[in-house]
């Protein structure tokens, strides 16, 4: 099941749409691997690469 709710910038979720989100995520739910969406490898894993990679640290010389 899909659930979508718009929340605009500045606006809370209402009670209601709260109390969605508590019962969804308490459904705990196991991810499910078929042909289309399989278990990646360890090394699959590993070719992965940050999207925003994080900032270089600059230090004072």
């Amino acid at each position: 099941m899909i659930v979508r709710r718009v929340i605009y910038e500045g606006q809370k979720p209402t009670p209601e749409q709260i109390e969605e989100i508590r019962a969804l995520k308490a459904q705990n739910r196991p991810i499910v691997y078929d042909d289309e969406f399989p278990e990646l490898t360890d090394e699959e894993l590993k070719e992965f690469k940050r999207v925003n990679p994080l900032p270089q640290k600059k230090f004072a010389s």
